[in-house]
């Protein structure tokens, strides 16, 4: 048996105690203060406490503690911001969705925490719960670092995220089935006739690689390989996504369709083939992503992939409430199905 595994586990812990300590140039009682976040201790304290604590895999299981006191009815919700696709927080879905996790909070006499992180770093995700201001973390979107997110969920941090099912996950995450909603839109445009189908949107986003995956998965299925030239990796931010739409319908005016990975950029390219004197949807019909209560009222109105962010809201704060009791959860994933509207009518 190893040294480490004679040692008593309270034992180590004080040990580890008495490092940070060190490392912060304060007393063991005021490492222990601040790891539970004590008012005593003053803020710029209690984080560098929390920073070392971190870096040294310290377990601060401040969520649970506080859950048994019913001292902490805090949910974090962190919606990342990625410098990449520029999805700002007042995209319709990001309102959609926080507004039904709010929703749902308030039914199980929780709060919420709103919070914007780095999605290049989101391990600072987890200051929320180490600092004890919440019982656990609701994540919307993997964005481009699935693996940090297995780092949280290695830490044993409590959280739940919205977004795909990927391989060798550790964490728990409640999504739509993006690589049906991408088969089911495309497999509807190939049933109009279309042939030279656009996909867009930035598949370096897992969700997104997955609607391609479905998108991909229908075009061979009817006999067709997929164009890379079809697919335009547009990002979320519109006036950029709609500087690439222009450059990229007038290059290729033999498109019939789109598959749009949203309704955001499906509105978007709307206005870009309009403008271009392109009818929609006798020339080119368009399919988008999400079915967002704008999606009715566009014009023509937007046939979409409906994600039901009504029930994800209340998915994801029940898996969150199930983990906080000690629970394990498989990734949960949701039904879809088409919306279909003027753009891309029913046959």
């Amino acid at each position: 048996m190893s040294e480490e595994k004679q040692i008593p586990r309270a034992e180590q812990r004080r040990l580890q105690m008495a490092d940070i300590a060190r490392l912060a140039g304060v007393s063991v009682s005021t490492v222990s203060r601040a790891l539970n976040g004590s008012t005593l201790v003053n803020a710029e304290t209690r984080q560098r406490v929390a920073d070392l604590a971190r870096s040294l895999n310290y377990s601060i299981n401040l969520s649970a503690q506080n859950l048994r006191l019913q001292k902490n009815r805090t949910i974090a919700v962190v919606v990342p911001y990625d410098a990449g696709s520029r999805q700002h927080i007042s995209d319709p879905f990001f309102l959609s969705i926080v507004g039904a996790i709010a929703d749902a909070l308030t039914d199980r006499g929780y709060d919420m925490l709103l919070q914007r992180v780095d999605a290049e770093h989101l391990d600072q995700a987890s200051h929320a719960v180490d600092s004890g201001k919440a019982a656990g973390l609701l994540i919307i979107g993997q964005w481009r670092h699935h693996d940090q997110l297995n780092e949280l969920a290695a830490r044993k941090l409590p959280v739940v995220v919205w977004g795909a099912q990927l391989p060798q996950q550790l964490y728990c995450s409640v999504g739509g089935d993006n690589v049906l909603g991408g088969r089911l839109a495309t497999e509807h445009m190939l049933s109009l006739g279309r042939r030279r189908i656009a996909f867009l949107g930035d598949a370096d986003l897992p969700e997104v690689m997955h609607r391609r995956e479905g998108y991909w998965q229908a075009l061979r299925a009817a006999g067709l390989q997929p164009e890379p030239a079809l697919e335009l990796p547009a990002p979320f931010e519109v006036s950029m996504a709609r500087e690439q739409m222009q450059d990229f319908f007038a290059t290729h005016p033999e498109v019939d369709a789109v598959v749009a990975c949203s309704d955001l950029l499906a509105l978007q390219s709307l206005q870009v083939l309009r403008a271009q004197g392109r009818r929609v949807p006798d020339e080119v019909a368009v399919i988008g992503y999400d079915d967002m209560a704008l999606a009715a009222y566009s014009d023509p109105p937007l046939s979409s992939v409906h994600q039901p962010v009504s029930k994800a809201g209340a998915e994801l704060v029940e898996a969150l409430l199930k983990m906080l009791e000690g629970e394990r959860l498989a990734p949960i994933m949701l039904p879809v199905h088409l919306s279909l509207r003027a753009s891309a009518p029913a046959r």
